[in-house]
């Protein structure tokens, strides 16, 4: 991957929609510019948790803003990711491609311990290096991510399901604060921290908050007296008490309180307040770097050749057990016949993404060997995987899916050409390497047309090989049934 002078991270948070721009220098990133538009998707999710047209229409809004910032942008120095309104949302998938539309890239909507990985990475990049473990809390609208991790590795990584946005409409939907609902959100944050605690407490030795909400937090507590210096559980309870005397966030006149977080900051206060409660916080420290910043980082680590993709890769190998050698004759094969597949038309990140679901292909063996392709796609499709995001995950699950067996399972499942071809090389490349060995295979000549594909082989190598042979004209049945022509060309 070439190298970019300058890079761009969009976060479509749950809360506001984040736009960071970075200069390239080396190994560091200056940061040059940034947007932020408070956009609240989690707001706009019914109760059956569809994004309204109202929101979805205010989002394509501050997406428009976006793209004139990005414009001119190379694709591969833009990174878009979306988090847990869009991970939840019943018809993302209608709103996501009208975005992508207007914003002029594609959205990655990211897991939710992936969210978790880019959001330390982000913090970690900002603080000076140490030796002890760091707790990170990052309260977003709609989740809230915890991490521990020492240096630029993260050790632990969770998300949960409760943010300042959804809280703070689920509990104090029209800004009244009561002992009794803030009791209520306290006690919800609590119970879903009940989770974590046995794993996290007493496993650090800093608390950093990464979110606005804690920055928000720490500069009321700061300016009004109740703390000398970021967040403490006395500065929490003296603020909480002040909370319930007034008793409406739209009557609050503490100073560092902005407008805009009069809708989120009572949520996200029983959030924080619950964390400190159960992890037996005493001190957090806001933290500058965050998710998008993160982002910027990882996507630097792409152009240096340095992709956790690939360490997640290699990782599956391991833990599941992959016959290393074999992996890599179906990736080479499986590449060499879609860059003829391609042709002019050779995207690298397509390359990358049959690569990886080639040396993954043979996973599921390790849970069964019958139909171990369906246990590999099982895993790929389900499994926590940091660097990918979901597309990613549901596209290496569907290749890997399709490398044997019969092909009706496809049916409507091939969306573009693109995935036709990777599907295609990698089931060819599993067939022609179905013996396990190195033995010389002929030349092949790969050609693609519209929806035809035309394969060239030595008939003298077809004749002493009739097995294959017969293969290849099952091949051609299959892919017959799904409107493919397959032509297998002696030549």
């Amino acid at each position: 991957m070439r190298q970019q002078p300058i890079l761009a991270a969009v976060d479509l948070g749950s809360n506001s929609f984040r736009l960071q721009v970075a200069r390239v220098e080396g190994d560091q990133l200056y940061m040059l510019d940034g947007l932020r538009e408070p956009v609240r998707l989690a707001a706009g999710l019914t109760a059956d948790k569809y994004l309204d047209a109202e929101t979805q229409q205010r989002a394509l809004v501050a997406l428009g803003r976006f793209a004139e910032r990005l414009r001119n942008l190379p694709r591969d120095a833009v990174r878009v990711v979306g988090t847990n309104s869009l991970r939840v949302a019943k018809n993302a998938a209608d709103f996501i491609p009208q975005a992508e539309h207007v914003l002029g890239f594609p959205i990655e909507v990211i897991a939710g311990r992936e969210e978790a990985r880019l959001i330390y990475l982000g913090v970690a990049h900002e603080l000076p290096q140490s030796k002890h473990n760091r707790l990170v809390i990052d309260i977003g609208g709609g989740s809230t991510e915890f991490i521990i991790g020492n240096g630029l590795t993260p050790l632990k990584l969770e998300s949960l399901y409760m943010g300042c946005v959804s809280f703070s409409n689920r509990f104090f939907p029209d800004g009244k604060i009561t002992k009794q609902n803030l009791k209520q959100a306290e006690l919800a944050a609590r119970n879903e921290l009940q989770t974590i605690v046995a794993d996290y407490k007493g496993q650090w030795q800093q608390a950093l908050g990464s979110s606005g909400t804690a920055r928000a937090i720490a500069e009321i507590l700061e300016l009004n007296g109740y703390s000398n210096g970021g967040i403490t559980r006395d500065g929490l309870d003296r603020l909480r008490a002040h909370l319930l005397n007034v008793g409406d966030m739209h009557k609050l006149d503490l100073q560092g309180f902005r407008q805009d977080r009069i809708s989120t900051l009572a949520g996200g206060f029983a959030i924080l307040y619950a964390a400190f409660c159960e992890l037996n916080i005493t001190h957090m420290d806001p933290a500058m770097g965050a998710l998008r910043e993160g982002v910027l980082y990882d996507l630097l680590g792409r152009f240096h050749d340095h992709d956790v993709r690939d360490v997640t890769a290699q990782q599956f190998m391991q833990r599941y057990h992959v016959d290393a050698k074999q992996a890599g004759r179906v990736a080479k094969l499986a590449q060499i016949l879609a860059q003829q597949f391609l042709g002019s038309e050779n995207d690298p990140a397509a390359l990358h993404l049959l690569g990886w679901a080639a040396n993954l292909h043979e996973i599921g063996i390790s849970v069964a060997h019958n139909g171990y392709h369906k246990h590999t796609a099982y895993i790929l499709a389900n499994a926590d995987m940091p660097g990918y995001s979901k597309k990613e995950q549901t596209r290496l699950s569907l290749l890997t899916l399709a490398q044997r067996g019969s092909l009706n399972k496809l049916q409507g499942q091939l969306k573009n050409t693109e995935d036709f071809i990777l599907a295609m090389s990698l089931r060819l490349a599993v067939l022609f390497y179905r013996n396990r060995s190195d033995s010389g295979l002929p030349a092949l000549q790969g050609r693609f047309s519209g929806t035809k594909f035309h394969l060239s082989i030595d008939p003298d190598w077809l004749a002493q090989n009739p097995l294959t042979e017969t293969v290849l004209q099952d091949e051609v049945k299959q892919w017959k049934a799904l409107g493919v022509s397959l032509q297998i060309v002696e030549g």
